[in-house]
């Protein structure tokens, strides 16, 4: 599972749910992704996966 190196932030999932003439009909499993991109950290010099909100953390950081 892609999670961040960081945070440890991963997926998440769920469904959306639809009425259809006084029912309600569970359509959809939907999984919601992190969005992760890879990048070099200044502590150990290798790349690895982070999420936008940590990117940005570290960019404030420098």
């Amino acid at each position: 599972m892609r999670a961040c190196e960081r945070c440890a932030k991963s997926s998440k999932g769920g469904s959306t749910r639809k009425l259809l003439r006084g029912h309600y009909n569970p359509t959809t499993y939907t999984k919601k992704r992190a969005n992760l991109q890879w990048t070099t950290l200044l502590v150990d010099g290798k790349r690895s996966k982070v999420c936008t909100q940590c990117l940005r953390t570290l960019s404030k950081t420098k």
